[in-house]
């Protein structure tokens, strides 16, 4: 059922922005080389926990950027990849809600992704959601029982990487609820819309090496 879907990819994103955005503030930040290995690993393990819970309901998209690849490939259809989107985008805003009544609304804008410098940001994100995108199709495509540390530790792999430049969002609905929640906006729109473009790169790379059947 539809509405089964759409609530493990809620739950799925909850438990990836809630645990991740925990790890932000456990660490005081990424301030340095230890706090953005430990914020890495917060995102990739809470990614592993959502994939094993609700992986069997929904594929454990947890980010539209993701739902956005399947659906340019035929594997979702587009009322089912609206529904991801809701889920997704309801599951981050909810995940930063229950960390401003943990807290407070300043440590939910804290977690918020940010950069420095547009250009970089923007080829950063994506650059790395191309990537990590790709990835987990051609992951699944492939199937096996490693799949879901694969793609966790490819998610570990982009925030190593990603965290200085860009935040390392690779997910619209990551940096949406966050943002919105925490009332500081200003810089989401680049969260929006080049996880999409990574997207849609990454699609274009997996019908380019097809992964034989």
């Amino acid at each position: 059922m539809i509405i089964n879907k759409v609530l493990a990819e809620l739950l799925g994103t909850f438990i990836l922005v809630g645990l991740g955005s925990l790890g932000i503030l456990a660490v005081g930040g990424a301030g340095g080389a230890a706090q953005i290995i430990a914020i890495a690993f917060a995102f990739g393990l809470a990614l592993l926990i959502g994939i094993w819970a609700l992986g069997h309901v929904s594929g454990a998209h947890y980010n539209p950027a993701v739902t956005l690849g399947f659906l340019l490939n035929g594997e979702i259809s587009l009322s089912d990849a609206i529904g991801y989107w809701i889920g997704q985008f309801a599951g981050a805003s909810v995940a930063a809600v229950v960390i401003w009544i943990a807290s407070s609304r300043d440590a939910v804008a804290s977690t918020a992704t940010g950069y420095a410098d547009f250009s970089t940001a923007l080829i950063v994100e994506i650059l790395l959601t191309a990537v990590f995108v790709w990835m987990i199709m051609v992951t699944v495509k492939r199937g096996g029982t490693a799949a879901p540390g694969a793609i966790a530790m490819a998610l570990v792999g982009v925030h190593l990487a990603g965290i200085p430049f860009s935040g390392a969002s690779v997910n619209p609905a990551r940096s949406f609820g966050p943002a919105v929640v925490g009332g500081d906006v200003g810089q989401l729109a680049l969260y929006i819309y080049a996880p999409l473009i990574g997207a849609v790169l990454a699609w274009a790379l997996y019908r380019l090496f097809p992964v034989e059947e």
